[in-house]
């Protein structure tokens, strides 16, 4: 199922969390997200433990997800392909 739509707040979360580990800019265009929003997702996924800051220098701040963002996006991932909103090659 393909809808015409925008993406929830929680497929945000597992479209950063799918980066792995990068920088504000990376991400930034990743994810296809306004430097505002990027600084909003980034303090919620910092604050519950689910990326943090690993290392200073360039770019100057990289962000890397943790074992519990990784559990996390585990359980997005079954949810929306449960959902079908997402097809098997993406998950």
């Amino acid at each position: 199922m393909n809808l015409d739509r925008r993406r929830s707040s929680i497929e945000i979360i597992a479209d950063m969390l799918r980066l792995g580990e990068a920088g504000k800019t990376e991400m930034m265009y990743s994810v296809n997200m306004s430097y505002f929003q990027l600084q909003k997702y980034l303090n919620f996924l910092l604050e519950r433990e689910l990326i943090d800051k690993v290392k200073l220098g360039n770019p100057s701040v990289t962000y890397r997800v943790t074992e519990k963002g990784l559990r996390l996006l585990r359980a997005i991932d079954a949810i929306l392909g449960t959902l079908e909103l997402r097809g098997p090659d993406e998950i």
